[in-house]
């Protein structure tokens, strides 16, 4: 096979640096299936690896991208035939194996999820990482008890990947969608993809008390630290939160009082590890029942040369949706 692009992360005395590269399957990390790589796309976990703003990488040099899409070049195990359309994202991917920004990826058999009737490699990766984590939250919410009719669902960091990919799931499958931005002008956006209100972040009256008023059946939260804590506070009865994310903060400052007193879930979302039959069952869903109505409306499409702009956007906070890599152009 002659040489392909790849976007390489390097770490040269501690500086970490990137670049797109000449490179072979030979020089991939090992693996038993070969990917002839269509789509990936860009997460924060992405942006934070790639420029070093957070320690994600285990190995350097590294082709990034913790997502990939396309169909199987070729294949050592029994449960993956050659032609197959494949995803992968999460597991160590893009963190201590070389990953999907390149147009031929290599992986263990036993990360690959085949991509679902109902869904193309692009949509796939539209959704990526983001999308998947918006998943496996509203199934642990529905797993936790969370139904249509039982009152609004906030969702934080609502123009974000898992932000914008919830409000869309949600709202399709009927719940009452409350985003939560802190970006004013974005309230025409997350209306855009089913919010039926929007709160602004920067106006919030948090209160201090260990309970405030409850008004969320549920929640999904991608933003982490004070935000989080008042999402615990202001949970109703027996109500779930799904948290997915950090861009607020690491530290969460609460009590016991809205768990013993409520009954109120904090579930934690990993979806790099999720085991596997739920891994693939999620994937089904968004395939299907959860699938977004417009995925396009929220993609937007670039190729490795654009990744380092989109790291910008995305640490910037400036990001709305999603950015799709296209791998073959």
């Amino acid at each position: 096979m002659s040489s392909f692009r790849a976007f390489r992360i390097t770490n040269t005395d501690g500086k970490i640096g990137a670049a797109i590269v000449e490179t072979t399957l030979d020089e991939l990390t090992p693996g038993n299936v070969v990917i002839n790589a269509e789509y990936s796309s860009v997460n924060y976990k992405d942006a934070l690896a790639a420029t070093g703003a957070g320690k994600i990488l285990k190995r350097f040099p590294l082709i990034g991208g913790i997502d990939v899409a396309g169909t199987v070049a070729s294949s050592a195990d029994a449960r993956i035939r050659e032609g197959d359309r494949v995803l992968v994202t999460g597991y160590e991917l893009g963190v201590s194996h070389d990953g999907g920004y390149a147009s031929h990826v290599r992986v263990p058999a036993d990360w690959i999820v085949h991509i679902p009737d109902g869904l193309s490699s692009r949509e796939a990766m539209i959704l990526g990482t983001a999308g998947f984590t918006a998943g496996l939250a509203i199934v642990r919410l529905e797993r936790n008890g969370l139904a249509t009719g039982q009152g609004p669902i906030a969702v934080t960091g609502a123009t974000g990947g898992v932000g914008s990919i919830a409000i869309a799931t949600l709202a399709r499958l009927g719940y009452d969608v409350t985003a939560i931005t802190g970006k004013d002008d974005a309230h025409d956006y997350v209306r855009s993809l089913g919010a039926r209100e929007v709160l602004s972040r920067t106006t919030l009256t948090m209160g201090t008390r260990p309970l405030e008023a409850s008004r969320w059946a549920g929640a999904i939260d991608a933003v982490g630290g004070d935000l989080l804590a008042w999402l615990t506070r202001t949970t109703n009865h027996w109500g779930g939160i799904a948290s997915t994310g950090l861009t607020g903060g690491v530290e969460l400052r609460t009590t016991v009082m809205p768990f013993i007193l409520r009954g109120v879930s904090l579930i934690g979302i990993d979806s790099a590890m999720c085991r596997m039959p739920v891994r693939a069952d999620v994937w089904r869903r968004l395939a299907t029942d959860m699938k977004p109505v417009d995925l396009d409306s929220i993609a937007h499409e670039i190729t490795l040369d654009g990744l380092a702009a989109a790291f910008e956007t995305l640490l910037a906070g400036k990001a709305r949706g999603r950015f799709v890599v296209n791998l073959s152009s």
